[in-house]
Parts: structure tokens; sequence; C-alpha cells
């Protein structure tokens, strides 16, 4: 490799490595790792493993050639998996205290007049070419019309309006035994640790999961003005449980037995949007939305 062209390369990591420490020390990184339980036992500090899979996003390294056949690292992979592994280590808390944190000094640098939400989606994490994972399953995928192998990732967000910063996550596996392709490989793990009850939540529904999701962040005192969802999450009981803790501005769709009241009248989701257009938009903008619908 040309001598310029490896200064460039190792001046860029440097750059790279300044730039992420400078984070980690204002916003608290290493403090987190220890109110989360993530703490040292022997040999590497957690902080300093978790620096160096940080890194990997930047440098577009894979986990394998960034941390496993990487010897210039000051720890051994051992370590590495150690810090993932650990089912004591308490991750949730550690994204949430630490997303707090980012938010908190946005939040000095907006106006108070803007509104926040929270957004919920799920999208899906295929892994069609694994056998073994813990947990993998069959799920249905919405926009082929298909099954694959893999997970859900429902995941709850902050934004503002121009940054959005992650606050929460569940990697689904299938509520329906049925469709789960591996079961809990890790038979004997404490039912008191973080591991144990990860796992246990990835098999319930992700209705179910919202609404624990939701209260969790907001009791640490995250505020929002709204919670938005698509339409997967539009069902009844769910939207209830949801409005008793925020508003709600979701997604509908057409289903048979959801009725909405209008006028003291109620209505079906498809009767309603035909009345809209018909007394409230004129008779070109109709057109055009029939035809976007078509």
């Amino acid at each position: 490799m040309d001598i310029a062209i490896q200064f460039e390369i190792e001046q860029e990591t440097r750059r790279l490595q300044s730039a992420v420490r400078s984070f980690f020390d204002n916003f608290s990184v290493g403090t987190f790792l220890n109110r989360s339980g993530i703490r040292k036992l022997k040999g590497a500090s957690p902080l300093t493993v978790f620096e160096a899979i940080f890194m990997l996003a930047f440098r577009g390294q894979n986990f394998y050639r960034g941390i496993v056949l990487n010897e210039q690292l000051p720890f051994q992979k051992d370590a590495a998996y150690e810090l993932l592994e650990n089912p004591r280590y308490n991750w949730r808390q550690f994204l949430l205290r630490l997303a707090m944190r980012v938010i908190s000094v946005i939040e000095l640098l907006t106006s108070e007049e803007r509104e926040k939400v929270l957004i919920a989606d799920d999208s899906n994490y295929d892994r069609d070419r694994s056998k073994k994972v813990e947990l993998l399953a069959r799920i249905f995928d919405h926009n082929s019309g298909k099954y694959l192998k893999g997970f859900k990732v429902l995941t709850l967000g902050w934004c503002d309006g121009v940054t959005f910063l992650p606050l929460d996550f569940i990697l689904k596996s299938s509520a329906n035994v049925a469709n789960r392709i591996q079961g809990i490989i890790k038979k004997n793990l404490d039912k008191r640790t973080c591991g144990y009850k990860r796992r246990q939540e990835a098999m319930t529904k992700s209705t179910e999961a919202l609404e624990v999701m939701v209260k969790r962040a907001m009791a640490l005192g995250v505020r929002a003005d709204y919670l938005l969802m698509d339409s997967w999450f539009c069902f009844a009981s769910l939207m209830a449980k949801l409005a008793a803790h925020l508003p709600v501005i979701c997604m509908t769709k057409d289903i048979a037995s959801n009725f909405y009241r209008y006028q003291d009248v109620p209505l079906r989701l498809g009767t309603l949007y035909q009345g809209c257009i018909r007394s409230l938009w004129p008779k070109s903008m109709r057109l055009i939305i029939k035809n976007i619908y078509l």
C-alpha cells in the first residue's frame, strides 16, 4: 500500500477515535454502563470493549474482522463475547439513560414550542441463511405477503422533527410455538436476569409489549406530545391502552368489526372516508384522491 494512503488512513482513524472518546466523555457513557450493571470483573474495562465494538460501524467492519481477527486491541475476543452475552447486563436501561442524556442536550438547543413525538414501528430482520440462531422463527412479511426466517424488530423512538433517537427495542420471535424454528438454547438462565426476561419478552405479541415500552420510557422522564404509529397497531383495545398515557396518531385500516362515531352515528372507516370526500373536498380533489387509492 502507498505510504501516503496508509498515513491518511491512520490519521482518519485517530480523528475518529478522538471524536468517539469526546462523545463518550461528554455524555457519560462509562457512568451509564456502570449504573446499568455493566461493570468490570476481570481484564479490560467494559468501556474499552464497548468503544471498540462501537467503532465497527464507523470503520465499515464486521465483528469478525474488527474484533476477532484484530490483534491490535488491548483485549482478547473472549472479553467482547462476554460483554455481549452476559445475561445480567441491563442494556435496555443503558440505552434509555443515554438517550435521555442526548435528549436533554437537544432540548436546550431547540424551542420549547417544538412538538416532540414517540414513534413506534416494527421491521423485519431477515436471517434466511441461519439455522440454529436462538428463537429463530418464521415471520410474516406484510410487504411481500410471504413468510421468511428471522425476527421482527419492534422499536420505540423519540423525534422532534429533525432528530430521531431510539429509546427501546425488542427482537421479536413468534408468539406461536409452531412458527419457532429454534427454542431457548440456554435453559438454566436465572429468571431474575435481564437475559431471561428478554427471551420471554421475545415470545409475546408486539401489541402486548408496546404499552410496556411506552410506560417504561415515560417513567424515566421522556416527554412527548403524541405517539405516532402505522396501521399495523390500529386495534381498538391497544389504542385505548396507549391513549391513557398520551394522545395517539395512527394510520387506520378498514376492519369490519371497527366502527368510528361521527355525529353520534357509528360508521365503518370506508363509509366515513367516502362521506368526508363528498362533503368536504371539491370534485377535482376527489378525483385525484380516488385515482391515488385505486
